[in-house]
């Protein structure tokens, strides 16, 4: 059986019907819970490359997560 394309680039499946976006974005959150400190827009790049965003999305999830509470 060949790959459906559903395989995330660290090798765990992703959820049936969740948009790159919405995974890109909790790979985002996940990302600044286990670093705080991490630049934003470093993550929404390297974001937008794992999960082949479009340039609109990329910008969606910027506006999103300046919508986030920053933890101290």
């Amino acid at each position: 059986a060949g790959s459906n394309g559903n395989d995330g680039e660290d090798g765990k499946a992703l959820s049936a019907g969740e948009s790159p976006v919405q995974q890109a974005g909790r790979w985002v959150a996940d990302q600044l819970h286990e670093r705080p400190d991490a630049p934003r827009m470093k993550l929404v790049d390297e974001a937008a490359r794992r999960f082949d965003l479009s340039p609109l999305d990329a910008e969606f999830l910027i506006r999103h997560l300046g919508s986030l509470p920053r933890t101290p």
